[in-house]
């Protein structure tokens, strides 16, 4: 049991979403774009789904929101539940290509954060907090959806390496004999 932990993608996974945690809540609380917090985790999400599939992305959205639940006090389950949803959209979306090009994995990143960032009003709306909806949600999900596709050239290969997914091996063109 213990080797397949330490074969799994949990221990690649597990510290790198701890330094974005750490990122997002310092650095990128005081980063603002008009007065909407940029969400670096939910974007790392979302980039493994579109690396890796929807299976790798809810595994990486449920880890990842596990532990933005434990640092940010807010009930165990709730962000991982909208966090394993935008890397399960990222993923399902990645199948439309065989090998995407990076601007496809970055449309991809966008949505799938754009639905991460949407489904947390109403899980806890689930959960019974009051008044979960605000009023700019339409800006918020925009912005969250743009700051993820500019950073998913970025957190793509990011993704890829916690994932352990390897890329497409080129080879060479057989030489064929002139017709």
């Amino acid at each position: 049991m213990l080797a397949a932990i330490v074969r799994s993608s949990l221990i690649r996974l597990i510290p790198v979403g701890m330094v974005m945690l750490a990122l997002q809540r310092t650095v990128f609380i005081e980063i603002q774009v008009s007065g909407v917090v940029v969400q670096v985790v939910l974007a790392l999400v979302a980039a493994a789904g579109a690396a890796g599939g929807s299976e790798r992305g809810a595994v990486a959205g449920f880890t990842l929101g596990i532990m933005y639940d434990l640092a940010e006090g807010t009930p165990v389950g709730s962000t991982a539940i909208a966090f394993t949803l935008a890397g399960v959209v990222a993923g399902l979306l990645a199948l439309i290509a065989a090998d995407p090009q990076w601007w496809l994995h970055a449309i991809f990143v966008a949505i799938g954060s754009a639905v991460g960032e949407a489904m947390l009003p109403v899980v806890r709306i689930f959960i019974g907090e009051e008044n979960p909806w605000p009023s700019e949600m339409p800006k918020i999900v925009a912005i969250v959806a743009i700051a993820a596709m500019l950073m998913s050239p970025v957190l793509v290969p990011l993704g890829r390496w916690c994932l352990r997914i390897r890329g497409p091996e080129w080879t060479a063109p057989t030489d064929l004999p002139p017709v």
